[in-house]
């Protein structure tokens, strides 16, 4: 099996440089980050950091070697069997907080039952501490191309009518491109908000194909719903001008051909339905690729639940809360079973790897067409409401089910995991902060092999996620409760970070680290040291979104 941790190491970090005693950077040199970037590779092993470089282009990760043999054998038994690589399938709703599904303690209790998601919770694993980045363009770059953000420079959304002073993508490669040049069918079924432009559209970045919208949905309702904006609605001009910035569609594309405009989208009526235009794709995809017996990678992205939410026609009231966005999580349910259907009538389920989740928090920001979460915050901030969202992988006889694990996953994992499925090489002209979760996805009794997530807003490191700990050296101080994106202020904290115990203070609310963690927070700054450091040699990338104020 192809994985990361085959690749021939790099010289070991801990021995670049040569010290009497660890070198333990400063909480100053920490929270320059976000306008420097720099600082030096220096690390001594350390007995609680369990993770070891693989190759001086890759996030270092913990080794398991007997679940990496058995997620190998299986997968050699399970390509002796079908002749084929695995297919992927990735269910990405938009905004979903971690508390809407049942299986996350959400579903019925909330309003708005999800039996199809529970169902592949209870028959896959369940990942209790997945991790996404705050807001959703950034997310999306990241589980494209396993880097971070602040590497593509795709760092926050882009808004209506923007353009980058340089293409991303003209330097980035994507799981899609990589996958099809070793035989895979690509396809992005959905949202895509990573770029309108010319060089920037799915179909040119490495997707065979694609059928959906190329920004938000918001976009398009602001200038259809007179309820809700009456101001723009009513007014010619202005709609005049929203219109040069952006034209509502449903657009499609092959690789090599031109953007073309499936559907315009005249009315609420017509935004209504849009998702179903996705399952509708995606089924035909996945029937497509099962006949031409080619393994396929497959990103179905959700313009559910972002708002403004208004359900398909068939969903209006469909939910015991009866409102959109509860409609809108039983619609999206419904589209999870439609697809895990459609993979079983093609007798294909056994060979695909489908995962669950979501491109950030709950927008608090949009209440009542928001979601649920228990956390503290929401879409745009990285306490644990922002970027801890549901995660579950599903595999019929690959993953054993009824499976919980806490063990860290972030969606940049779904880049390396990937290219390990399909058999694909990781490239090594870059850095890849993901990491290969395969055997931690297919072993029995698997562990992650992620060591720590990095939290950024924008272009700066926020928080580190490490074991049980949440370290913040820049935290989000919201003015108005529940308005995470609209009024609030980053700020670095005091003298000590802060610190939280996520299994005894889930919602961050009282930091502790100055008295009972001293022993850990060596041991966060060396690991944010290593990984500052690997900004050196692999910087940031300035793309034109840093904003002008």
């Amino acid at each position: 099996m192809n994985t990361a941790h085959n690749r021939t190491p790099g010289t070991p970090l801990s021995r670049r440089v040569t010290s009497n005693r660890p070198f333990i950077p400063t909480l100053a040199a920490i929270l320059m980050l976000g306008v420097t970037g720099s600082h030096v590779l220096a690390m001594e092993r350390d007995p609680f950091i369990d993770a070891v470089p693989v190759a001086e282009n890759m996030e270092p990760a913990r080794q398991h070697p007997a679940q990496q043999a058995q997620a190998e054998a299986r997968l050699q038994a399970l390509e002796a069997r079908t002749g084929q690589k695995p297919n992927i399938l990735i269910l990405l709703v938009d905004d979903m907080g971690w508390g809407d599904p049942g299986a996350f303690g959400g579903g019925l209790a909330v309003g708005a039952p999800t039996p199809n998601i529970d169902r592949l919770a209870q028959e896959g694993l369940k990942l209790t501490s997945t991790y996404s980045q705050p807001t959703c363009t950034p997310t999306r770059a990241a589980l494209m191309t396993g880097r971070l953000p602040a590497r593509t420079g795709l760092t926050r959304p882009t808004l209506t009518g923007e353009s980058t002073a340089v293409n991303p993508w003209s330097s980035e490669q994507t799981a899609a491109g990589l996958l099809s040049d070793v035989g895979y069918m690509t396809a992005l079924s959905g949202k895509w908000h990573l770029g309108s432009g010319e060089g920037s559209q799915p179909h040119q970045v490495g997707y065979d194909e694609y059928f959906g919208i190329l920004s938000v949905v918001s976009e398009f309702t602001q200038g259809l719903d007179e309820q809700r904006y009456p101001e723009l609605v009513h007014n010619p001009e202005r709609m005049a001008a929203l219109r040069e910035l952006s034209t509502p569609a449903v657009t499609a594309a092959s690789k090599g051909g031109t953007l073309e405009v499936i559907a315009e989208l005249d009315s609420i009526a017509d935004v209504a339905e849009i998702d179903q235009q996705f399952a509708a794709f995606s089924e035909d995809f996945i029937e497509r690729a099962a006949q031409a017996d080619k393994p396929f990678y497959l990103v179905h992205s959700f313009s559910r639940v972002h708002n403004d939410n208004f359900p398909a026609r068939d969903f209006v009231g469909a939910s015991p809360a009866a409102t959109p966005y509860k409609d809108a999580v039983v619609e999206v349910d419904d589209i999870v079973g439609r697809l895990v259907r459609k993979l079983e009538e093609q007798g294909i389920a056994d060979n695909t790897l489908v995962f669950f989740t979501s491109d950030n928090g709950a927008n608090e920001d949009a209440w009542p067409d928001a979601g649920f979460q228990p956390w503290r915050g929401g879409k745009g901030t990285t306490w644990e409401g922002g970027v801890r969202v549901p995660g579950i992988a599903w595999w019929p006889g690959m993953i054993a089910g009824g499976r919980t694990n806490e063990g860290l996953f972030d969606l940049l994992d779904l880049f390396n995991t990937s290219l390990t499925l399909g058999g694909a090489e990781l490239p090594d002209d870059r850095y890849i902060d993901g990491v290969d979760q395969t055997s931690f996805l297919l072993a029995d009794n698997g562990d992650s092999h992620r060591e720590a997530v990095f939290m950024y807003s924008e272009r700066n490191l926020t928080a580190i996620r490490w074991e049980e700990f949440k370290v913040h050296f820049k935290v989000f101080q919201t003015h108005v409760p529940g308005s995470n994106l609209d009024e609030s202020t980053l700020v670095s904290t005091g003298m000590s970070p802060w610190v939280y115990n996520l299994y005894l203070d889930p919602k961050e609310q009282k930091s502790v680290g100055h008295r009972t963690f001293e022993w850990g927070l060596p041991r966060i700054l060396r690991l944010v040291d290593q990984h500052i450091g690997t900004y050196q040699r692999y910087p940031m990338k300035e793309i034109g979104l840093t904003k002008p104020f």
